[in-house]
C-alpha cells in the first residue's frame, strides 16, 4: 500500500507508525518546510515532496493521510476523494460543521472511504466504560469526570484558549457524547498563560439525570509529560481510569473499580496507531469502520461550542 502523508507536524507520529507496518510499501510525505521534510525523510527513509497537487493526483496512492492544520482538512479531503483516493483525517475533522458535512457529502458522492482519527475510541479503558454503560451492569451513568493535563510537548501546538478545545479536549467530548448525548446545559471557565502558550479550562455539561465535568490543562512543566484519566460514577460502582504518557501518547494505565483490584487492560501502543491499524483493516475488507466522519459530528458540535466560548474568553 502507498501512503501520501500530508503534514510534518503531527505527521511525524503517523510516519513512525507507517515505518513499522509490513503492509505499507511506500510513503511520500508532503510538507512546506524543507528542514522538517529532510528530518522525516532521513529518519524513516520516506520520499518527500513540496508539490501537493502532484501527490493528490498520483493514481498509485492508496490512502491520503491528512495531518495538516485543521482549517485545511475539508478542502484537501474533498480534493483527495474527488481524485479517487481514500482518506484518513487527523482530528478534529474540521473547523466548522459546514466543512464536516462537505467531507461527508464528498464521501457519499465519490464512493471513497473516509476515516477520522478518533483514536480514543480504541482505548481499552474507554471501551470497557462504553460497554458498562451499554449493558447497564452497574446501573445508569450518573457522573463522568474527565481530566487531561499536559506539557507543551508538540512543536507548533501552543494549546492556548483558542486551540485547547479543538486540539486537546475534543477526544474527551467524543467519549461524553457517545455515553450521554448532547448536554442540555454548558458552563465553561478558562484561563490562559501570558503569550498564549498554555491554558486551562473546565467544562460542566448538564443532563436531565447526569452531569459531566471535563477539565484540560496545558500549563504543566516539560518533565510532567501527559497525565489524565476519568472517573465514572454509577449507582452500583465507581470506575476510575488513570494514565501517564509522553510525546507518543503511550504509557502506563490502570482501570480500577472503586477500591478494588485493578482491571487488567491489554497492552496498547500509541493510541493513533490503533486508529491507523483500524483504517488499514477496513481498507483490506477485514473490519467495519468505527471512525466514519459522520460518527464524529456529535463530538465536533460540542467541541465547536466550547471552542467558541473559550475563544471569546481569550479575547
Amino acid at each position: 500500500m502507498k501512503i501520501a502523508l500530508l503534514g510534518t507536524g503531527f505527521g511525524q507520529a503517523h510516519a513512525a507508525v507507517y515505518a513499522e507496518r509490513p503492509d505499507v510499501d511506500e510513503v511520500v510525505v508532503f510538507g512546506r518546510t524543507p528542514d522538517k521534510l529532510a528530518m522525516i525523510g532521513g529518519q524513516f527513509g520516506f520520499a518527500t515532496t513540496t508539490d501537493l497537487d502532484a501527490l493528490l493526483t498520483d493514481p498509485s496512492v492508496d490512502l491520503v493521510d491528512i495531518c495538516l492544520p485543521t482549517a485545511l482538512h475539508a478542502d484537501v479531503a474533498v480534493r483527495a476523494m474527488q481524485a479517487d483516493h481514500d482518506v484518513l483525517i487527523e482530528l478534529p475533522l474540521a473547523t466548522t460543521l459546514e466543512d464536516a458535512h462537505r467531507i461527508i457529502a464528498a464521501q457519499q458522492a465519490t464512493g471513497r472511504r473516509a476515516f477520522v482519527d478518533m483514536f480514543s475510541r480504541f482505548s481499552p479503558a474507554n471501551q470497557h466504560l462504553r460497554q458498562a454503560v451499554a449493558d447497564q451492569r452497574h446501573g445508569p451513568l450518573r457522573v463522568l469526570e474527565i481530566e487531561g493535563r499536559t506539557a507543551l510537548l508538540w512543536p507548533g501546538y501552543d494549546l492556548g484558549l483558542n486551540t485547547l478545545a479543538m486540539d486537546m479536549m475534543h477526544a474527551d467530548f467524543d467519549l461524553v457524547t457517545s455515553l450521554l448525548g448532547q448536554p442540555s446545559t454548558i458552563q465553561v471557565t478558562g484561563t490562559g498563560a501570558p503569550g498564549g502558550r498554555g491554558s486551562a479550562a473546565e467544562v460542566l455539561l448538564g443532563y436531565p439525570h447526569a452531569f459531566a465535568r471535563c477539565t484540560g490543562s496545558s500549563l504543566m512543566p516539560q518533565p510532567y509529560g501527559v497525565r489524565g484519566g476519568w472517573r465514572a460514577t454509577f449507582p452500583g460502582a465507581v470506575l476510575e481510569y488513570a494514565m501517564r504518557a509522553g510525546f507518543t501518547g503511550q504509557g502506563p494505565a490502570t482501570l480500577t473499580p472503586g477500591g478494588e483490584s485493578p482491571i487488567g487492560l491489554p497492552e496498547a501502543g500509541p493510541p493513533y496507531a490503533a486508529a491507523i491499524g483500524h483504517t488499514m483493516a477496513c481498507l483490506a475488507g477485514d473490519a467495519g469502520s468505527l471512525i466514519d466522519p459522520a460518527s464524529a459530528l456529535p463530538a465536533l458540535e460540542l467541541t465547536l461550542d466550547v471552542h467558541q466560548r473559550l475563544t471569546q474568553a481569550a479575547s
